[in-house]
């Protein structure tokens, strides 16, 4: 009997070991190496295209089905064509803004600068396009629980899938290191929130443990269906674009889950023929959590890590799982990656939010890169660039308070002091 090849295979990135896509496991039963998904794509290019164009146009339509509309499943082909309708649990997510403004480009350097804004994603980051994967692979599986560690994002978001999909989730986060607005989200959509008194390694290291012993399904970044997910990030700005890659895509970097996928993503694309080139990737970390711009400068002879510390909760991460993964993409892309300080930090997220977009401060690290990387010659003042915007401006509310540069006027409620402040002399 003449065996088919399977559509979907999760491969060892590390020995190469194969096995179903079925498989619950987030790491290689052999040799202990992430895995990552390879899916069969019998489509050619302008197939794709074309079909993606297609749910493109009716992704606004109130009557379709929500995969459809989804800014993720559009590209299932590339995601992960085995699921079903029915399994598919869908916000939906995605179709997030491809923006340009003068002032931020000008603060940065360069002529042509994307923003793509992905704080526009259903619970304001842009995990929810991953989570969406992850969580219809946990449902597909039938799995008791799904859990995550999390700086506040991941587990705003797994809280929210799980409950559309009506599976217990479980978050555990580091005391006094979440922001406000991500906690609030995270306990309102339902999950059981532990905290412990430790940084965000700490509780990865816990929350893999108890996926270890408990049967729970682990939905962090080292979990191969969320890098599919966070693929689709780069598909839709390349589509948004009409398919012709930018010269550069900077990205904040934490656990590198995020540069896995676009790397990932580009080089798959490039392979089928959606896109002519691949473009270079930049990974921008906070100089409190850079371990992996520092292994960068030394080429990756040996992994990193440090005891995170950055005003950048979302990437305050001192040893990223999706290591090996970053550094493929690094390769293959010809990409570098770079450290910011908080304050480069902090001055980006001023020009984002006074052009009227606004995002969190990891997100502003990826503006910052870019800054940086004109400074350091890299980025010329005429490439064609985009900056992953990766969450939104109320994610964290005390950094606008305490960092802010525009505070409220105490005023006496008269018409008078209302003209003094605006300096209005009646001309």
């Amino acid at each position: 009997m003449m065996m088919t090849t399977p559509v979907t295979v999760q491969r060892c990135e590390r020995c190469g070991n194969e096995q179903a896509e079925a498989s619950s496991a987030v790491e290689c039963p052999i040799c202990g190496g992430l895995l990552e998904l390879l899916h069969r794509v019998e489509e050619d290019a302008a197939t794709l295209r074309a079909r993606f164009d297609e749910r493109l146009a009716h992704s606004l339509a109130p009557d379709g089905a929500a995969p459809t509309r989804s800014g993720v499943w559009r590209y299932r082909e590339l995601i992960l064509p085995v699921a079903r309708d029915a399994d598919i649990v869908t916000h939906p997510e995605g179709n997030t803004p491809l923006l340009r403004r003068a002032s931020v480009a000008t603060w940065a350097g360069v002529d042509a600068l994307f923003l793509k804004h992905e704080g526009h994603n259903p619970t304001g980051s842009f995990k929810d396009r991953g989570m969406t994967v992850a969580v219809t692979q946990a449902r597909r599986l039938g799995a008791p629980a799904v859990a995550c560690a999390s700086t506040g994002n991941t587990s705003a978001s797994l809280a929210s899938y799980a409950s559309h999909a009506g599976i217990p989730a479980l978050v555990v986060v580091p005391k006094g290191k979440v922001a406000l607005g991500k906690l609030a989200q995270t306990l309102a959509y339902g999950a059981r929130t532990l905290v412990i008194d430790g940084d965000f390694d700490d509780c990865l290291q816990l929350v893999r443990a108890a996926g270890e012993a408990l049967g729970v399904y682990l939905v962090n970044s080292v979990n191969p269906f969320r890098i599919e997910g966070q693929k689709a990030i780069a598909l839709e700005l390349l589509q948004q674009l009409g398919w012709e890659p930018p010269d550069w895509i900077v990205v904040p970097a934490g656990n590198l889950g995020n540069t896995a996928a676009i790397g990932k993503a580009l080089v798959e694309a490039r392979k089928i023929g959606l896109i002519a080139r691949v473009p270079r990737v930049a990974a921008v970390q906070a100089a409190g959590a850079a371990p992996f711009a520092q292994a960068f400068a030394t080429g990756f002879r040996r992994r990193a890590s440090v005891r995170a510390e950055t005003v950048a909760s979302a990437i305050r991460i001192g040893d990223p799982a999706s290591w090996d993964r970053a550094v493929r993409t690094m390769r293959e892309t010809d990409g570098v990656a770079i450290a910011v300080s908080d304050d480069e930090i902090l001055e980006a997220k001023a020009a984002i939010d006074g052009s009227g977009v606004g995002c969190e401060p990891g997100s502003a690290a990826a503006v910052a890169g870019v800054r940086s990387l004109v400074r350091q010659g890299l980025v010329r003042p005429g490439d064609h660039v985009v900056a992953i915007l990766t969450g939104h401006i109320l994610k964290d509310p005390e950094i606008l308070v305490q960092a802010g540069g525009n505070r409220p006027v105490e005023i006496e409620g008269t018409l008078s002091e209302v003209a003094r402040v605006l300096n209005y002399n009646g001309e």
